[in-house]
């Protein structure tokens, strides 16, 4: 498409692609849409990008990146969904670490989200200084959907675009991610730390007029969490038996991110956190995430072997597929997995409070493989080892280009890259989730675990070992 050009949109759900080239010197990107009514937000709701990613509606939604040769960031559009109000879906994207100058390939694609089929494509071309472009917007005319190719740049980015918008921009910047002292080497033991009392997050006082005398709240009750509903800490934890089979949940309740909240509300926060090998580590505690769900999810495309093309999730053919697990000691000593193989999925309202959302065989899930940790219950923790393994399609890491991503409660999302892999290994450590003196402190590994000579299939036990979890761990058949 030429620039100001527009084509019809027919079909009642669309995938949007930002993509662009990767290489030494090149950005980071982020791909955003914004709902507007007579050319602006109605609410700061009306934005989502990678710190909001549903719109209320449930038609708009951030899907996430996908690493590669050529990175993509992706949005959902449920057309059929968008509330009738609403004329405009504008596509954005903004520049991480640098100008739009400094990319190469830039374009963003328009596809049906029922067969992939392309429906529209325009090729970003002559940027320079911008950090922020509008590069396209979806806009209904007579009741039908058309898009249209814009290329408008910004130099003030992506605080800029959205405040043209009518957006309240949180123009803090993110916390550092704070560099702390490294764990003990695995081989060491782990000493628990002392049981921690949890309490809830003080309530805000509700507001009262001038001229209305303030009454304060009665004095709440202590909240303790209810005692710990397993064996004492001499006995071993072991895995259900393999003869219980898991039944997924109903496709209803696959896993949605929580809708931002209603009405004004605080400024949009735009920060994320990216853990580096230079700055590894970061309390999620003095972050903020003191309670709820914390989510993790592992996204990952591969770079082909042979050819040397790129394919991503496999959908009902070949292709590679990756499983999420982690291994768990409770502060009591308790340790296990949750980790599909074993047929353990946890829970999260009983130990381990640790819950895997599903086992992606097909890899027909858009949203990767997910892990929940509820973090009310941070006391009950020592420590959580968050890995990944090869299930099918990829004789090892090589080629491989992981992103996983946290999604704490009240605190920025958290991502991590995992690449680089130079050797035979099916298994890799991402994060080393560690209760310290009562703060949970998150540390990037990015570790790829060569199983034992002669025993290829043995890597997760070598993970146990090289973590001193001392426990008789047995690997399952067809998979280390």
């Amino acid at each position: 498409m030429m620039k100001g050009a527009n084509v019809a949109v027919p079909m009642s759900a669309v995938r949007i692609e930002l993509g662009w080239q990767s290489g030494p010197g090149v950005p980071d990107a982020d791909a955003s849409a914004l709902l507007l009514v007579g050319g602006k937000v109605r609410s700061d709701n009306d934005f989502v990008f990678y710190n909001q990613p549903l719109h209320p509606s449930g038609a708009v939604r951030h899907e996430g990146k996908q690493q590669g040769p050529t990175v993509l960031d992706v949005l959902s559009v449920q057309l059929a969904q968008v509330e009738p109000q609403v004329e405009t879906v504008v596509i954005a994207a903004s520049s991480d670490g640098g100008t739009f100058g400094q990319f190469r390939g830039l374009y963003v694609r328009v596809l049906d989200a029922s067969n992939g089929a392309e429906v529209a494509r325009f090729d970003s071309t002559g940027a320079s200084t911008e950090t922020a472009f509008v590069l396209g917007e979806l806009y209904r005319r007579q009741g039908a959907w058309k898009f249209r190719a814009v290329g408008q740049g910004y130099d003030s980015g992506l605080a800029g675009l959205a405040t043209d918008f009518g957006i309240a921009v949180d123009n803090d910047p993110a916390p550092a991610a704070q560099q702390q002292t490294p764990p003990p080497a695995p081989t060491q033991q782990f000493t628990p730390p002392p049981a921690q009392q949890y309490a809830p997050p003080q309530q805000q006082q509700p507001y009262a007029p001038p001229q209305q005398q303030y009454a304060p709240p009665p004095p709440q009750q202590q909240y303790a969490p209810p005692p710990p509903q397993f064996a004492p800490p001499q006995q071993q934890y072991a895995p259900p038996p393999p003869q219980q089979q898991y039944a997924p949940p109903p496709a209803q309740q696959q896993y949605a991110p929580p809708p931002p909240p209603q009405g004004g509300g605080a400024p949009v926060n735009m920060s994320k956190i990216s853990l580096t090998k230079e700055a590894p580590s970061v309390s999620l505690t003095k972050q903020g995430a003191t309670g709820g769900t914390m989510r993790i999810n592992l996204n990952w495309t591969s770079q082909s072997h042979r050819g040397g093309g790129l394919f991503g999730r496999r959908r009902g053919g070949g292709g590679l597929d990756l499983d999420l697990s982690c291994f768990f000691e409770l502060a009591d000593g308790r340790i296990g997995s949750v980790r599909s193989l074993d047929r353990s999925f946890g829970a999260l309202d009983q130990p381990p409070f640790i819950r895997l959302d599903q086992d992606d065989r097909t890899g027909g899930s858009a949203t990767g493989e997910n892990l929940d940790i509820n973090l009310d219950f941070t006391a009950q923790f020592r420590r959580i080892l968050v890995f990944t393994s090869i299930y099918e399609g990829a004789n090892d890491f090589r080629g491989v280009q992981a992103t996983a991503t946290l999604y704490p409660l009240n605190c920025p999302p958290i991502e991590m890259t995992l690449d680089g892999c130079m050797d035979d290994s099916r298994d890799a450590v991402l994060a080393h989730i560690e209760n310290i003196n009562g703060e949970l402190v998150v540390r990037r590994e990015g570790t790829f675990i060569r199983p034992p000579a002669g025993r290829p299939g043995a890597g997760v036990m070598e993970i146990a070992r090289m973590y001193n979890w001392d426990f008789g761990f047995k690997a399952g058949r067809g998979k280390g």
